[in-house]
């Protein structure tokens, strides 16, 4: 006999923190590989939720990051500089959040840290999130901070700092039906340069010609990037999610604006369908779309960049410049799936896969070559007592 709200809970988000489940753990494992033998990232997550009572609990997350492969410099392609450099790290990172109700808020401080050889971040976040109208509406506002120090060859280490104020709103508008919408304010300051991206530039180098003249002889040389010391970003992102009975799915649509003092508009658009089959299986196949336009810096080379004095160690002072093909004009498309099935009550298993395309547009992109394509699988399994 077919259940058609048996899957209501799993495929609509709860908008209060049940006390429940006493104890909750989950753990995945994910595949991240671009083609071409580009950037590949094979990470593995711990996550937990103990509840000490109905009113307190504490969750937890372990992950590690283990990263190969190459990464285009900066260099445009098929010239006398790499364009690729190869790169190996492992990133490890733990976070830490003890959460307390009280009448109808839900306050929460959470700490993180995360290391790899050349970076090092912690982190600090208070949020509260205020029940209203009968649990019908949810306020939600807080505030992070980053503490980031950065290893950059030939230098002190470097420090970067970051802060987000953010505030929501959650409104259920009927059983099946919810809204939200969330705005961000962040601004970061100190060192935001990229120490492995560089730019090219053609250099005139004068040799004396043996017959009291001169001989011009163009060569390439890379430069470091120099971005602002300082960025002002805004984001607003709007979701909604209705649950069919008839059919026993939901359908999630979010869509995410964002603008920053560099001049980076961005747009994008996540359609999921999530279809329950069986009582015990739940479907999703999700399509994510992304636009945005180049940073007003961004160039190919520094032979576009008019008065430009390139440092050796850049401190964040104008003229700005970079190649970074991530402050190009581009777009991305994600198509994908992702699977979850209760093994038994206390047990699901889940599995996704992902196939993400990036390519430019316009007249600000990078190199076509620049442009990474990846396949992302990931396998995990929950537990709850």
């Amino acid at each position: 006999m077919r259940k058609p709200l048996a899957l209501a809970p799993l495929l609509l988000p709860s908008l209060a923190v049940e006390a429940a489940e006493r104890l909750k753990f989950d753990t995945s494992y994910q595949i991240y590989d671009e083609s071409n033998g580009r950037i590949s990232v094979e990470s593995w997550y711990f996550r937990g939720e103990m509840h000490f009572t109905e009113q307190t609990s504490f969750r937890y997350q372990f992950l590690s990051d283990a990263i190969s492969g190459a990464s285009p410099t900066g260099a445009l392609p098929g010239g006398v500089q790499p364009f690729l450099a190869d790169l190996e790290d492992v990133r490890n990172g733990i976070l830490g959040a003890l959460s307390q109700q009280i009448g109808d808020h839900r306050v929460e401080l959470e700490f993180s840290r995360s290391k790899e050889s050349d970076y090092l971040s912690h982190g600090l976040s208070l949020s509260d999130r205020w029940e209203l109208n009968q649990k019908n509406t949810t306020l939600a506002f807080g505030f992070n901070y980053l503490d980031d120090s950065v290893k950059v060859f030939g230098l002190e280490d470097q420090t970067k700092r970051s802060y987000d104020l953010f505030m929501g709103i959650t409104q259920l508008l009927d059983k099946n039906t919810i809204l939200a919408a969330n705005l961000t304010v962040g601004y970061s300051e100190g060192y935001l340069n990229d120490p492995y991206k560089a730019i090219q530039r053609t250099d005139i180098v004068s040799l004396p010609d043996g017959a009291g003249g001169t001989i011009d002889i163009p060569t390439v040389n890379l430069y470091r990037e120099n971005r602002p010391d300082s960025r002002l970003r805004g984001v607003l992102q709007m979701q909604g999610t209705h649950y069919f009975d008839k059919v026993q799915a939901a359908l999630d649509a979010t869509l995410r604006l964002s603008q920053d003092d560099y001049g980076v508009f961005s747009q994008s658009l996540q359609v999921e369908w999530r279809q329950g089959l069986w009582d015990k299986l739940e479907v999703t196949p999700f399509c994510r779309y992304y636009r945005q336009n180049a940073a007003d810096f961004f160039q190919n080379t520094l032979d576009e960049v008019p008065n430009a004095n390139p440092e050796e160690y850049p401190a964040g002072k104008g003229p700005h410049y970079s190649a970074d093909y991530r402050l190009s004009s581009m777009n991305t498309l994600s198509l994908g799936i992702k699977t979850r099935y209760r093994l038994t009550e206390n047990i699901a298993l889940s599995a996704a896969y992902e196939h993400y395309d990036m390519s430019g547009w316009g007249a600000n992109q990078a190199p076509t070559a620049a442009y990474p394509t990846a396949n992302i699988w990931t396998f995990g399994v929950s537990i709850q007592f």
